[in-house]
């Protein structure tokens, strides 16, 4: 199967390019709008074969009518997208950049491939943040309630690709999943930016004092949840990606100070809470469980070992790499 990876440099896009390359049968063409990366933020490039693997780095912004050349040309059976705006707390401050990416852009895009005849599976990369502040646990059913313009932005996409799907019959695929971590992540998240900021003694700071509740799940159970959803999911359904139990970020950053010798009282500071941040609550995966006999495998304790021994690995090159977010346009 060929299939066209959309956002293939952000975190989640890497590593699903990566496991698609384990399996012999798919062909992949990735497309992102910054340059391909080394490996210490692209997991595939450790493979000693990418024959399989083509990038092309093009913008959803500025670049759509070339994506769509190239979609046409290549025709793929299968597109995944993770092309979006992602990061939360900077959505407040140029919302219309969000939408620009996450709504305008892919109105473009879904509106040029309802019209062609080789798509036929079409998996949306959405979010548990367009539940917004909620309680108890979470169906696929829920309604939107978005707290964010990052939320806000990413709920209009799923509507608006839902809309396609009962116009047009689009062959729309819905995942959303819970706190995604793991080896290569962006390294001003909280997960890799505690490892980095306790291995150089800097202070590592804690919105609210950590007691926020979150579903970590590790990036590989997460590919493998959307393989799965794009392999055998139900046209038209939602699937939900999530771990067994949550935990509070403070635990989290105490598990690392504890595997790095650090004492988690002297490394931590406590700052105000994010603006928008929703409360605690557990999105229902049952039924990727059940209808595609997927389950998360990966353990926290081993999920942060991994990042620990990345960050130990690729020290020297870390150093170097800005630690903060950078937005782009």
């Amino acid at each position: 199967m060929k299939v066209c990876v959309l956002g293939a440099n952000a975190f989640s896009g890497q590593d699903f390019v990566d496991l698609l390359l384990d399996d012999p049968s798919y062909e992949v063409i990735g497309v992102s709008r910054s340059p391909e990366r080394s490996s210490l933020f692209l997991k595939y490039k450790t493979r000693a074969d990418l024959s399989r693997y083509r990038y092309r780095q093009l913008d959803a912004n500025r670049d759509m009518p070339a994506i769509l050349g190239l979609l046409d040309a290549e025709r793929p059976e299968a597109i995944v997208n993770f092309a979006a705006q992602s990061e939360v707390a900077p959505s407040w401050e140029h919302p219309e950049q969000w939408y620009e990416t996450n709504c305008v852009a892919l109105a473009k895009l879904v509106n040029h491939l309802r019209k062609q005849d080789y798509l036929r599976r079409y998996l949306h990369v959405s979010t548990n943040e367009v539940y917004g502040t909620c309680a108890g646990t979470v169906k696929e059913d829920a309604p939107l309630n978005p707290s964010t313009p990052y939320a806000a932005s990413k709920a209009a996409a799923d509507v608006l690709l839902e809309t396609y799907r009962r116009q047009f019959g689009f062959p729309l695929l819905t995942v959303r999943s819970t706190n995604v971590y793991g080896a290569r992540q962006q390294l001003f998240k909280i997960i890799p930016r505690s490892v980095i900021f306790a291995k150089l003694g800097k202070k590592i700071e804690l919105h609210g004092g950590g007691v926020a509740v979150k579903s970590y799940i590790h990036i590989r159970d997460i590919s493998m949840g959307e393989k799965a959803i794009l392999e055998s999911g139900r046209l038209g359904e939602i699937y939900h990606l999530s771990p067994d139990a949550g935990v509070e970020v403070r635990e989290v950053v105490r598990m690392i100070c504890d595997r790095l010798g650090r004492s988690f009282e002297e490394a931590v500071t406590i700052v105000g809470e994010r603006p928008g941040q929703d409360k605690a609550y557990v999105i229902d995966s049952n039924k990727a469980r059940t209808e595609l006999g997927w389950r998360p495998v990966v353990t926290l304790e081993r999920g942060l070992g991994e990042v620990v021994d990345w960050v130990n690995t690729y020290w020297d090159e870390i150093q170097k790499q800005p630690l903060a977010y950078e937005h782009k346009a």
